[in-house]
């Protein structure tokens, strides 16, 4: 099924039938302020594993992430969020970056890996940011397959993702035109002094106070 959103102010309708999907453990592909994402229920493990399934990673060896409404959901679904580092992604947030830290006891077992660790997202994306607001939780998170047998277009284009998905997921939201730039990933679970930057992507390392990697 393929949801035509307003971008900029989402139905709120139809943003409630999408939240309807994703607590029945339905799987969405939704866009975020980088790339089209498939999303779910974080709580609901099948839909996890059915995403996994899509992009033929095993859950436990997959680096999962998922997208909060606000830098406060840090303290709640990360352990060991030190005073700078909370400050160095305060500063930079919402944008696009992921930031690795050790799971809290609030984010499913199913929805960490082996060490325990889980990339958080906080989103400036409408889209995003109100199917969250309804949900009550996170919004699983993980990018359309790259590979190159998946051309740009059907990537970016919610009409072509479609026409490529809709027999894998049960609804493509359309929130116009996409990006191909995924999110700067960060790994800050060891702490302020063992920051790693894991890849570049849309967010600038400057705006972290972090070096470019081809600068180190």
């Amino acid at each position: 099924m393929l949801i035509h959103l307003n971008p900029d102010n989402p139905q709120e309708r139809q943003l409630n039938q999408i939240v309807e999907c994703l607590r029945n453990g339905g799987v969405i592909i939704y866009p975020t302020d980088t790339v089209y994402a498939f999303g779910c229920d974080i709580h609901q493990k099948k839909a996890v594993e059915r995403i996994c399934k899509i992009k033929g990673i095993a859950p436990e060896k997959a680096r999962l992430s998922f997208v909060c409404e606000s830098v406060k959901s840090l303290g709640v679904y990360a352990n060991h969020v030190t005073t700078p580092l909370f400050k160095i992604i305060r500063n930079a947030e919402p944008g696009p970056y992921t930031f690795i830290f050790e799971a809290s006891k609030l984010v499913p077992r199913h929805y960490q890996d082996r060490r325990k660790s889980v990339g958080i997202r906080i989103t400036n994306q409408p889209i995003a940011q109100e199917l969250i607001r309804l949900l009550g939780h996170p919004i699983g998170s993980i990018s359309l397959p790259d590979s190159e047998d998946l051309e740009p277009e059907f990537r970016t284009d919610p009409e072509l993702i479609h026409e490529r998905f809709e027999k894998l997921v049960d609804m493509v939201i359309d929130g116009g035109i996409g990006g191909l730039e995924p999110s700067t990933i960060v790994d800050m679970s060891n702490g302020e002094h063992d920051i790693v930057v894991v890849r570049e992507g849309k967010g600038s390392l400057s705006a972290l106070g972090l070096i470019a990697l081809e600068d180190r």
